[in-house]
């Protein structure tokens, strides 16, 4: 009889959670651009990936690289595209397994994501100028070595997530539990508490719809594939990234948050010293100095790109 008990508690937790999967699954619907321009797609090596282009094309080519975490997508740049559209021809990306892109159950990895930025930048820009956040920051350097970027502007880059788990990418993957956990990690709860937590300086910043944004764009078909690699560490380059600078050619620029934690402003004068590079500090900020401060964030850009005008008062 306890047996029987057991296995019926057991059989009737796993009902709930396909049940509950699925209910997410239909509650989120479709994925809306949230961006000004035109969308368009660009097929790389069988994946449609989604991309939106504003400005004026005799403009320099600028192309924005969102960070990685659950629920990621060309969004996070929502509060400065228009502004960036006024001096550059801005295309804002969203990566393959992310946001308006199709998400297959590929094995992510820092090589692929390098790769996707060094062909989309060949194939559809001309000589961009490169603004990529955190752990992106480190697949346009990957691909500045064989590509011709104007110029790259880093937002808190990282090489270093945490330990390798891969145990953790193939158990994320599994139809039931995986996704059980992934919607976990992905609940708005979570996404809420990265943002307070590492995303901005100021809770009462963070919008409401940003977080049914991400939310949304979490629960698209096949979403916890790259999510999976990045929880499990697995999408960390493996070169250091002072190294990598320090002897990369491209004009590079990093830009921080005063008070970001999960990458500090320590690491970053570290880059900047190891690599000779210009710096550039934002107060009141983390990880996301230019969704939480964007008049702010391009005053600061257009000092260090002189080609453009795009002062203004926050």
């Amino acid at each position: 009889m306890k047996a029987r008990t057991v296995l019926g508690a057991a059989l009737g937790t796993v009902g709930g959670a396909v049940l509950g999967n699925r209910l997410l699954k239909r509650r989120a619907g479709d994925l809306e651009n949230p961006l000004i321009g035109v969308e368009r797609t660009y097929r790389w090596r069988g994946i449609e990936t989604s991309y939106t282009v504003a400005g004026d094309p005799n403009d320099p080519d600028m192309l924005l690289l969102h960070g990685i975490y659950a629920g990621s997508s060309s969004h996070e740049f929502e509060p400065i595209v228009e502004q960036l559209a006024e001096d550059y021809h801005v295309y804002a990306v969203d990566l393959p397994g992310f946001g308006r892109s199709e998400r297959p159950p590929l094995v992510y990895s820092a090589t692929l994501y390098a790769e996707f930025v060094r062909d989309f930048a060949a194939d559809v820009t001309d000589e961009p100028i490169v603004v990529a956040s955190s752990l992106s920051g480190t697949f346009a350097v990957d691909a500045a070595d064989e590509t011709d970027f104007e110029r790259l502007v880093l937002i808190c880059p990282t090489d270093e997530t945490g330990d390798e788990r891969p145990w953790l990418r193939t158990l994320m993957r599994t139809p039931i539990v995986g996704t059980t956990l992934y919607n976990l990690l992905a609940s708005k709860p979570s996404i809420r508490y990265f943002y307070d937590r590492d995303g901005y300086y100021d809770s009462d910043r963070i919008d409401a719809d940003e977080v049914q944004y991400a939310w949304t764009s979490a629960h698209q078909p096949g979403a916890r594939y790259a999510t999976a690699s990045f929880a499990a560490g697995t999408l960390d380059p493996d070169f250091d990234l002072a190294t990598e600078l320090a002897a990369l050619e491209t004009p590079t620029t990093l830009i921080w948050g005063r008070d970001a934690e999960l990458v500090p402003l320590r690491e970053g004068r570290d880059l900047a010293e190891a690599a000779d590079l210009d710096l550039v500090v934002i107060d009141y900020a983390t990880q996301l100095p230019h969704a939480e401060h964007p008049d702010k964030f391009v005053e600061y850009l257009s000092a260090e790109l002189p080609r453009a005008d795009l002062g203004g008062d926050e």
